[in-house]
């Protein structure tokens, strides 16, 4: 494959979200980083458009392999790339200054506190929340907290002590109603602090408050035709409606700490790490590992983080907390792992697991593409492996019995090639020689049928039978095959629903299977499945059954005319509703008028 076919093909595979993208040359070094609100169409437009600028002709003919960070959101995908930008500094981005770019709004941890923005974080105790992209929003929250809460804009140190020494005396902002002096008493610490909460919560995500009280001052003023006010206060409503409380890649409540997730299937482990330094994250990395000897999650993951601390970060990293996903029997000295449960920790492993299910899903395909058979090769191979089986079940089929309290007794077959449905090969069975609810006698009748027609007609047989029952219906359909001389040549099991126990021939102990194996999901979808079709075959059946229980009724309505209204109209409703031109037409005009004359008498 050429490289540019190989690009186009990873280009194609990318996810529809937001997130940042890194291209890479042939020596493992990034580039160039860009954002995007829509990472597959961003990454697509390199090459799939004529590029008219030199540079970046210039950049697609150096890309390499192209990795990528899905975010929540496309503000976060602009942060992050801010900070990838400025971490590796990559050839063909600007370069931007290393700055404290972004402003956060802060509520100083102070008596009657400061509500403002700044663009230093300083650890004094004070909330810092953000950081936001546009200084437009910041300043337009300021103002509103200002306008809605009274709150003080003055620097003085409104100590209780110096409040009460009346050291202070109000100044303009209380005159022109902006404050409502609490530094002469005017108003309490606790109604203050309570303004402070309220501003507290709009900031953590509850900003409908906010714009809930825009909207009726714009009501207002454009009730009185001051529609410039009005327009004003419009751009400012907007401006809180496209507000993001916070940043899952930027906080400045986090210190340094690393991420870890992990998924695996049969045969491959996948896992996923995250790199945060000052509340930033600065590093992700996904690795695909090949299982040897069935290694659980639990020990995969622990040699994961091991090789990576060593590895990939070339042992710099000084997190002293790494989230995980589950409890571990790892320890390493001054390092507590957690597993969060909610808030911004949990939001990171939640980062963590999306970009490990699209990397996942990347692999995957890239499999699929070089070998369209190897997923289902892989988990037939399991499955053989699993039951214990002669053959590769490449050709499975599954039996389910159906009846009401013994009436209308209907089997059905369902027939799965390569680990798929293949519902042009399903079958459906009118229960023959059994009378009553005989679940044992019904299952040995369809299986002889089934596959004594198999036989005469040299069909080829399945590899696996599934049986939907317990050891009785085992027992009922092995009868059948002993008397088809079948034994030996195809399998047998039965999945019995209430422990999910899969039985053998011969074998009194029932096998449980791992309920994430890929084998039981296989048993589970047939046996489903069956049932599905044998439920929709007996209604069926059902309702023709007392369809033509009622046409028995009519005089003068014969069995063909009888099967001719059951086919076509599907039920007696359908038929009492008919017009007289329909049922002439289906019936002709003699028998037409009678059924319409039983079912419309005045």
């Amino acid at each position: 494959m050429m490289k540019i076919d190989k690009l186009k093909n990873i280009a194609l595979n990318l996810p529809q979200k937001p997130g940042v993208y890194q291209f890479f040359d042939n020596s493992g070094n990034i580039i160039y980083v860009g954002k995007a609100k829509n990472l597959k169409h961003r990454v697509n437009s390199y090459f799939n458009k004529t590029l008219d600028r030199t540079k970046t002709i210039l950049l697609v003919r150096q890309i390499d392999d192209i990795k990528f960070i899905t975010v929540e959101t496309e503000t976060d995908a602009f942060l992050l790339e801010n900070t990838l930008i400025k971490k590796y500094k990559p050839k063909y981005n600007i370069q931007l200054k290393d700055d404290k770019s972004y402003p956060w709004i802060v509520i100083k941890n102070e008596c009657f506190p400061r509500v403002f923005y700044t663009r230093n974080i300083i650890k004094d105790g004070s909330e810092y929340y953000g950081p936001y992209t546009s200084i437009n929003l910041v300043r337009t929250m300021i103002s509103m907290f200002k306008k809605l809460f009274k709150i003080r804009t003055c620097k003085l140190n409104l100590t209780p002590e110096s409040i009460k020494q009346k050291k202070f005396k109000e100044c303009l902002q209380f005159h022109i109603k902006n404050c409502l002096a609490p530094c002469i008493s005017m108003q309490t610490e606790e109604d203050y602090n309570a303004n402070i909460d309220k501003i507290r919560k709009i900031l953590k995500g509850n900003v409908n408050v906010v714009i809930d009280e825009l909207k009726k001052q714009m009501f207002q003023a454009a009730s009185v035709l001051n529609f410039e006010k009005a327009e004003d206060i419009k751009i400012k409503t907007e401006l809180l409606e496209n507000y993001q409380s916070r940043s899952t890649v930027v906080n400045a409540n986090i210190e340094n700490i690393d991420v870890y997730s992990i998924s695996s299937s049969e045969k491959y482990a996948y896992v996923n790490f995250l790199k945060l330094i000052s509340g930033k994250i600065v590093q992700a990395y996904s690795m695909e590992i090949k299982k040897q000897l069935d290694e659980t999650d639990k020990e995969i993951l622990e040699k994961a983080i091991i090789d990576i601390k060593n590895n990939i970060q070339q042992g710099i990293s000084n997190a002293k907390e790494i989230l995980i996903p589950f409890r571990i029997d790892l320890e390493i000295e001054g390092i507590n792992f957690k597993i969060p449960q909610k808030g911004i920790k949990k939001e990171l492993l939640n980062l963590s697991e999306r970009n490990l299910k699209y990397y996942r899903l990347d692999k995957e395909r890239q499999r699929s593409q070089i070998d369209p058979n190897r997923r289902s090769n892989e988990i037939l191979e399991r499955m053989q492996k699993d039951l214990n089986l002669k053959k590769l079940p490449v050709h499975i089929e599954c039996f389910d019995n159906s009846n009401l309290q013994g009436t209308n007794a209907v089997s059905s077959c369902v027939v799965f090639k390569n680990g798929k449905p293949s519902k042009k090969d399903y079958r459906k069975f009118n229960v023959k020689t059994v009378e009553g609810p005989d679940d044992f006698a019904t299952m040995k009748e369809v299986i002889f049928r089934r596959y004594k027609r198999l036989v005469d007609e040299e069909q080829e047989l399945p590899q696996l039978i599934i049986i939907d029952g317990g050891k009785g219906q085992l027992s009922a359909a092995i009868e059948s095959l002993i008397e088809l001389d079948l034994i030996g040549k195809l399998e047998i099991i039965s999945i019995a629903k209430r422990l999910e126990e899969i039985f053998k021939p011969n074998d009194p102990i029932p096998l449980y299977i791992d309920k994430n194996s890929s084998t039981l999901k296989i048993i589970q979808h047939a046996r489903d499945e069956a049932h599905r079709f044998g439920i929709s075959f007996h209604r069926q059946k059902r309702s023709k059954e007392m369809i033509k229980s009622q046409l028995t009724e009519i005089n003068g309505i014969g069995e063909k005319s009888m099967e001719k209204l059951i086919r076509h109209f599907g039920s007696i409703e359908k038929v009492k509703e008919a017009s007289v031109d329909e049922l002439y037409e289906l019936l002709g005009k003699s028998k037409g008028e009678i059924v319409y004359n039983i079912y419309n008498k005045k």
